[in-house]
């Protein structure tokens, strides 16, 4: 049986990919991340989802380094979170500097202590415009990094880097995923906002690939 530690946000990629790679029969370990993201709600999903398959769960506590990975709307209460497509200049404010980086050692590191074969993370290509690392490119470079950097060799396994977020939809509804226990809003508030570049491009997913979103969201309308 393959092992790995699955990069896990609670969102519905890495929902998706949770889902895949169990149906792959892979023996796994989610690792979440508080960063002092303003949508810590996608903690709670990701701990509920993972009650509910039995998988185990950690929350990896990086606040003590928030003030050091700055000027994201994501990480700043002073930073409005854009709204509008997801692929629009205004997205770059949701970059949090280094993030997959960081975050992956930190898993490469546990799948290492752990004697694990794989790091899991839902990059796809949806993300490519906006984040330089979930690119292809960066994906190569981590994995030959994972290679190199223990005696115990981990690959990084991103099976999702050529699908974009309406392909991850349709895979997720074939393998049952719970979407409606999945969190993808940029805003902490109790329900989707609907606006924000998150909260469109899961809406246009589902819609371009005529499948429903059985979330709700607080402006009940698609634009």
């Amino acid at each position: 049986m393959n092992s790995g530690v699955l990069i896990y946000s609670g969102g519905m990629d890495s929902t998706t990919l949770l889902y895949y790679l169990l149906h792959q029969n892979y023996h796994l370990k989610a690792l979440s991340f508080n960063y002092g993201q303003r949508h810590a709600k996608e903690l709670a999903a990701a701990a509920a989802i993972c009650r509910k398959l039995d998988v185990p769960h950690q929350v990896v506590d990086l606040t003590a380094i928030t003030g050091l990975i700055g000027g994201s709307s994501l990480t700043d209460p002073a930073l409005p979170v854009p709204e509008g497509h997801y692929t629009g200049e205004n997205m770059k404010i949701t970059v949090v500097p280094n993030r997959n980086m960081i975050m992956l050692s930190i898993a490469i590191g546990h799948a290492i202590a752990l004697k694990y074969d794989a790091v899991a993370y839902a990059a796809h290509s949806g993300d490519h415009t906006i984040y330089p690392d979930c690119r292809p490119v960066f994906v190569e470079a981590m994995k030959q990094v994972a290679g190199l950097c223990d005696w115990h060799p981990v690959k990084i396994a991103t099976p999702f880097i050529k699908m974009d977020k309406g392909d991850i939809a349709e895979l997720g509804l074939q393998l049952g995923v719970p979407f409606e226990l999945t969190w993808t809003c940029y805003n902490g508030r109790d329900r989707h906002c609907g606006k924000c570049g998150a909260c469109q491009e899961r809406r246009e997913a589902f819609f371009k690939h005529g499948l429903a979103d059985p979330i709700q969201y607080e402006d009940f309308g698609f634009k």
